[in-house]
C-alpha cells in the first residue's frame, strides 16, 4: 500500500525527539525572556545578550526561523548573510570586528558566544541584530519578486498550524478551542477608515489565529511550545502586543517557584483598544512567520531563495475568560458595532464652522439613521475548528 501524501508545511519539522508537550522540567532564562519579550511587545534588537545554554537551544533558534543547519544552501545562506552584515557595519558605522566574530567561527555558534560573557559577546550580539534585520529584508524582497498568490501562501500557514495544533494536542496541550479566519474585505476597509494611518501596509491582521486553553495556568505553557514551534520571538512584531491578560511578572515569580501559577491582572496599558469594552481580557500578539515556500516555487525561482514572511495575529486566552469576552458590551457584536458608528461619523463629519453654531454636516439619507446592513453584523468567511472538527 503506499504511503500516504504528506502535505508540505510553511515550517521546519520538529528536531526527533524535541519535547512536544506541556511536560517541562524548568524554564531557562531564554524561555523566559522570549516570553517577557512576547508578553510586552518589546523589540529584541534592544536585547544586550541572548541566554542559550548549548547547540540545540541554537538549532532550536534556527530551526523556528526557517534556517535548517542540515540544509548546505541554507547554511551558505546564513554565511552570505554574515559576511553582509559584516560588511555593513564595518563600512557604514566603522565598527570593528574581532576576526573569530566576523569569519572565523561558524556561524551557527554566533548565538552562544552572544550568550556567554567576554570580549566577544557584544559584537556577536551586534552582529547578529544587523543579520536579523537583513534576513527579514531579503525575504520581504523575495516575496516581491515571487509569483505566490496571498490566498495561496495564508492557505500554506493555515494548513500547517491547524497540523501543528492537532500534534499538540495529542501530545497534551490543552487547547480547547483552535479557529483561524482571514480578514474580508469589508473588515479592512473598515480597520482603515478607524485608523490614523489608512495605509493597507499597516494592517497587521489579515490572518488571524484564536487559541483557547482549558485553564488559566495553560497559557504560558501553551505560548512557550509556539515559541518552539513556528513562533520565532526575534520576529514578533514590537509595539503591537494587546495584553490585559498575563502579568509578565508571573514570569519571573515562576523562574524562582515553577508551581506559581497565581493570576494577577497586569498594569493597564497607556493605549488599548478603543473599541473594547471596559472588562475585556485579551493576549494578542501580531508575529512575522518565516515561511518555508520550498513546495511553492517555480524552477526559475529555487536559486532565490526560500523564505518569505507572513503576517499574521494571535489571539490566546483560557476557556472562562472566553466565555466572559463574548457576554454584553464585550461580545465582537457590539464591538463592531461601536466600529461601524465611529466609521459613520468619520465619514460623515463636515469641516468645522464658526463659533456662531450650525450643525458641521447632515447624513446624505437621513433616513438610513441607526441601520445596520448584514455586513455590520460580522465577519464572513472565517475557518472555525472546535475540537478538531470544522464548525460555524
Amino acid at each position: 500500500m503506499p504511503e500516504p501524501t504528506r502535505r508540505p508545511s510553511a515550517f521546519l519539522p520538529a528536531r526527533a525527539g524535541q519535547a512536544q508537550g506541556l511536560a517541562l522540567p524548568e524554564w531557562q532564562p531564554q524561555d523566559i525572556r522570549e516570553m517577557q519579550l512576547l508578553l510586552t511587545g518589546d523589540s529584541v534588537v534592544d536585547w544586550h545578550r541572548l541566554d542559550m545554554q548549548g547547540p540545540d537551544d541554537v538549532r532550536r533558534l534556527l530551526r523556528v526561523n526557517s534556517i535548517d543547519v542540515e540544509n548546505a544552501d541554507d547554511l551558505r545562506r546564513l554565511a552570505d548573510l554574515r559576511a553582509r552584515a559584516v560588511h555593513y557595519l564595518t563600512e557604514n558605522l566603522g565598527l570593528r570586528l574581532d576576526e573569530a566574530i566576523a569569519s572565523t567561527i561558524p556561524a551557527t555558534e554566533l548565538p552562544l558566544h552572544a550568550s556567554q560573557r567576554g570580549r566577544l559577546q557584544r559584537q556577536a550580539c551586534v552582529l547578529l541584530k544587523v543579520m536579523h534585520i537583513m534576513y527579514h529584508l531579503d525575504a520581504r524582497e523575495l516575496r516581491t519578486l515571487l509569483s505566490i498568490p496571498d490566498h495561496a501562501l495564508f492557505e500554506l500557514v493555515e494548513q500547517s498550524i491547524m497540523v501543528l495544533f492537532d500534534e499538540l494536542r495529542a501530545s497534551g496541550v490543552p487547547v480547547v478551542e483552535f479557529a483561524w479566519s482571514r480578514k474580508t474585505p469589508d473588515s479592512l476597509v473598515t480597520k482603515l477608515l478607524v485608523k490614523r494611518e489608512t495605509s493597507a501596509a499597516r494592517v497587521f491582521d489579515r490572518l488571524r489565529f484564536r487559541v483557547v486553553v482549558e485553564r488559566f495556568e495553560d497559557i504560558l505553557p501553551t505560548l512557550h511550545v509556539m515559541l518552539t514551534r513556528f513562533v520565532p520571538f526575534n520576529y514578533v512584531v514590537p509595539g503591537q502586543t494587546v495584553n490585559s491578560l498575563v502579568d509578565p511578572a508571573l514570569l519571573e515569580r515562576r523562574a524562582v517557584d515553577p508551581a506559581d501559577t497565581g493570576r494577577v491582572a497586569p498594569t493597564p496599558q497607556e493605549v488599548p483598544n478603543e473599541f473594547s469594552a471596559r472588562g475585556y481580557e485579551v493576549l494578542n500578539f501580531v508575529a512575522d512567520l518565516p515561511v518555508r515556500v520550498d513546495a511553492l516555487l517555480g524552477e526559475g525561482d529555487r536559486g532565490s531563495g526560500n523564505v518569505v514572511f507572513v503576517l499574521a495575529e494571535f489571539q490566546v486566552m483560557d476557556r472562562a475568560t472566553a466565555i466572559a469576552n463574548e457576554q454584553g458590551e464585550s461580545s465582537h457584536a457590539a464591538y463592531k458595532h461601536r466600529q461601524h458608528q465611529r466609521v459613520r461619523e468619520r465619514l460623515l463629519r463636515g469641516p468645522r464652522k464658526a463659533a456662531e453654531g450650525g450643525e458641521s454636516s447632515d447624513d446624505p439619507d437621513p433616513s438610513r439613521s441607526g441601520s445596520r446592513s448584514n455586513a455590520d453584523v460580522a465577519d464572513s468567511g472565517a475557518l472555525r475548528l472546535r475540537d478538531g472538527k470544522p464548525g460555524e
